[in-house]
């Protein structure tokens, strides 16, 4: 058997919980994480790292999916209408960022935007591949976990109270982008 430091020991409990709380797919995974991550001593880069895991770890659970998912849409005209709808929802989202093509500054931000498994999916529709389309789509969701880190730590020194700090954080990320949407309707129509 293998005999770990008390040290060790306490780093790899502590980061298995908190990739836990990274692995869940939606809204409280990253302020919980960061949270605990600074409740248990964990350095900011082992967090980050550990936001990474988990991106990396949906991308070996989500590409099969997308696939799958691609390879129905070749072979049946339903799937074949899904995949071009999305293709085009696709182009007019990145639009706004540089053009009508999907580069991967768009697709970056189309994962910051909205979540790594409609960036990677956009980036399949443009015609990258596996390390290309994840590589896009998980650093959106980096730019965004940063975001979410930092703004998660320095509302939470104010507030000092996690709970608290975690539900504003969480409605700021479910409100926000509904706020941007209805003020970009109103400055547009």
């Amino acid at each position: 058997m293998i005999s770990l430091t008390p040290s060790l020991s306490h780093t790899l409990s502590s980061s298995l919980s908190v990739l836990t709380l990274f692995v869940i797919p939606v809204g409280g995974g990253i302020p919980a994480g960061v949270l605990l991550a600074r409740r248990l001593s964990l350095a900011w880069p082992l967090t980050a790292v550990l936001y990474l895991i988990s991106d990396v770890l949906l991308a070996l659970a989500f590409e099969p999916l997308l696939r799958l998912g691609s390879r129905w849409g070749s072979r049946s005209r339903l799937g074949a209408r899904i995949g071009a709808a999305f293709k085009r929802a696709t182009e007019r989202s990145v639009a706004h960022f540089n053009g009508t093509g999907a580069g991967p500054l768009a697709l970056v931000m189309i994962a910051f935007g909205v979540d790594p498994m409609t960036g990677r999916a956009s980036a399949l529709a443009a015609g990258h591949g596996f390390v290309a389309g994840w590589a896009v789509a998980i650093a959106g969701d980096m730019l965004y976990f940063g975001v979410i880190a930092v703004s998660t730590l320095r509302l939470n020194a104010y507030i000092q109270d996690p709970n608290t700090t975690m539900l504003i954080i969480l409605a700021a990320m479910f409100l926000m982008p509904v706020a941007v949407r209805n003020l970009r309707a109103r400055l547009a129509g």
